[in-house]
């Protein structure tokens, strides 16, 4: 559920490790879960909990398989089970938390990872699903207040950074409905590779794109407000009902309200021609009141030889 889209990681982590791996049939199942072959690895680890039904780590695998599989009410059931039964490991409150948001439940997803916490203080994942879970809550209020009033310049202005800094499908990693792709990590607790990108048939110009939305990034990284605005073309893509002077106090206002804004690219690819292009890469931002980390693209078009962004999604 990244509430990171909105950034929520399914947590695979290894349990304890007193907890070894007591049969071939489990380590079978975990390979066959990484392979992505879900329906086997369902059999394989029912097959294993048959002979060792209380295994805190075969129904810990299981219940990552049943989310993969959608089966969320399943999943939720595994984990609760396993939190009755091992109450002071914080994982299977942390994948319920992921659960309950990606049916929209946000009270129960904060009630468990607030409970994660409780039984791990240092559990960095769940302070930041927790993080995540209040900017939603938060975003669902600043929209109800726009329902009841549509003039509320200060909840629409809220409620844009939300939607801005957190990607806008939702909580929910795990369900199938989520516009982006889910950030896992394997069963070993190592995060997944990301799938190489696609070739593209033809990159153009790719050095002065470029270089434009890293001198952009830096100019977000100081704060410079005017700078920053500079690389926005006179017809950007201004959000639905939104006037340009309200989108640039907008975005004066989240430069200069931080402490500090840090803000990273990385895996930038440019496609286009001389006129046109696009730009994609994984926005890592850090502020001193939020952190996020996105795929985004900037479509940019070149006016006299300086290229400006008309887009950015």
């Amino acid at each position: 559920m990244k509430i990171r889209r909105f950034a929520f990681i399914l947590c695979c982590l290894s349990l304890l490790p007193a907890l070894a791996l007591a049969a071939t049939s489990l380590p079978e199942a975990s390979q066959l879960f990484r392979q992505g072959r879900h329906a086997q690895a369902l059999d394989a680890v029912n097959d294993y909990l048959s002979g060792n039904p209380k295994d805190p780590q075969g129904r810990f695998l299981k219940g990552l398989i049943q989310a993969e599989l959608s089966r969320t009410q399943d999943a939720i059931r595994t984990f609760s089970e396993l939190t009755d039964d091992y109450p002071e490991l914080p994982e299977p409150y942390n994948n319920l938390a992921v659960l309950y948001a990606s049916l929209g439940q946000y009270e129960r997803a904060k009630s468990s990872l607030e409970r994660a916490i409780r039984t791990h203080p240092s559990y960095a994942t769940a302070h930041e699903n927790l993080g995540d879970i209040y900017a939603k809550m938060a975003s669902v209020a600043y929209d109800k207040a726009l329902q009841l009033d549509k003039g509320n310049t200060s909840a629409q202005m809220k409620l844009a950074l939300v939607k801005d800094i957190f990607t806008p499908a939702g909580i929910d990693k795990t369900a199938p409905a989520a516009k982006a792709a889910p950030t896992k990590l394997a069963a070993t607790g190592q995060a997944a590779k990301p799938a190489p990108a696609a070739e593209v048939a033809k990159v153009v110009d790719a050095g002065p794109p470029a270089k434009m939305v890293e001198e952009w990034a830096a100019a977000w990284s100081r704060r410079d407000v005017a700078a920053y605005l500079s690389y926005y073309a006179e017809n950007f893509r201004l959000p639905s009902g939104m006037t340009r002077a309200a989108w640039e106090a907008q975005r004066n206002q989240r430069l200069t309200q931080p402490q500090y804004i840090k803000v990273e690219l990385s895996n930038v690819s440019v496609t286009g021609n001389d006129r046109k292009a696009t730009v994609k890469f994984r926005q890592a931002y850090e502020s001193s009141l939020l952190k996020s980390n996105t795929n985004k693209t900037l479509t940019l078009e070149n006016r006299g030889g300086a290229w400006k962004i008309t887009s950015e999604r």
